[in-house]
């Protein structure tokens, strides 16, 4: 009977333990399935706050107005007529534009710009035995609608296209020699509108943390679209410049300010 009881007892203790085995075991996976959601859960937060300060950092507020200094060296060459009536080429010289610019974005990849730019065209070329200068000198305003990859990213690329309008607020010309032959007066006339289709490429370049001072760097074009000579006053003259349009081509440099 004892024998008997006895193998009770340890039957009834070792089903506890067994018991008590199997319940910590649960309880220990419990615990390591807990752990690994936990660390699981607080991986993907801080993914998901990596992302966010990267989005944050990356996408900046889009400045809807800009105004801008501009310094525009540009290329233009015309044809001259001498006194003997042939037609010459001037000589392509550099001259230096300066002009200001005003902008309004729609998007940060769509826009529009006006400028109001000074360009001083400079021509040289041979007439008879007299070496001839020429400046016109024009106030130019594009109307350019613009497009761009994203102004807010610290460097993006864009191209414009538009109407220019230019107006000829004076025109001379010079010319000497020991000997002079002219039996015609000379004459520059030049019209005084202009209009064109202007248009370009290039790059803006953030210069600090907040992108609201840029550097501008590209290429301008303008096409004539009508004739620069005017009409002459006199019968015993001509005019030296020859029928065409003004084409020019060139670059502009300039700080823009973006509010």
């Amino acid at each position: 009977m004892k024998h008997k009881i006895k193998n009770s007892c340890v039957a009834v203790f070792s089903a506890a333990l067994l018991s008590t085995s199997v319940v910590n075991a649960q309880d220990t996976v419990r615990v390591k399935e807990t752990t690994i959601d936990t660390v699981k859960v607080q991986k993907t937060n801080v993914v998901h706050d990596t992302v966010a300060v990267a989005k944050a950092h990356d996408e900046k507020k889009l400045y809807k107005g800009e105004f801008g200094l501009r310094y525009l060296p540009t290329f233009t060459s015309l044809s001259f007529r001498n006194v003997n009536g042939e037609v010459v080429q001037g000589s392509a010289t550099m001259s230096k534009g300066f002009g200001i610019m005003l902008g309004l974005n729609f998007s940060k990849c769509v826009g529009v710009q006006l400028e109001i730019n000074y360009d001083q065209i400079s021509q040289k070329y041979k007439d008879g035995e007299l070496d001839r200068q020429v400046s016109i000198n024009y106030i130019n305003v594009p109307l350019l609608l613009a497009i761009n990859t994203d102004k807010t990213m610290p460097v993006f690329f864009g191209v414009v296209v538009g109407p220019q309008f230019g107006v000829n607020i004076g025109s001379n010309f010079s010319g000497n020699s020991t000997n002079n032959k002219d039996t015609l007066n000379a004459v520059l006339a030049v019209k005084q509108g202009d209009v064109g289709m202007a248009y370009g490429a290039g790059f803006g370049i953030a210069l600090n943390k907040q992108r609201n001072i840029r550097l501008d760097l590209g290429f301008r074009g303008v096409y004539g679209l009508v004739n620069m000579n005017g009409t002459l006053a006199g019968d015993n003259s001509y005019n030296i410049l020859v029928s065409g349009s003004r084409k020019s081509y060139g670059g502009y440099a300039g700080i823009t300010f973006l509010f």
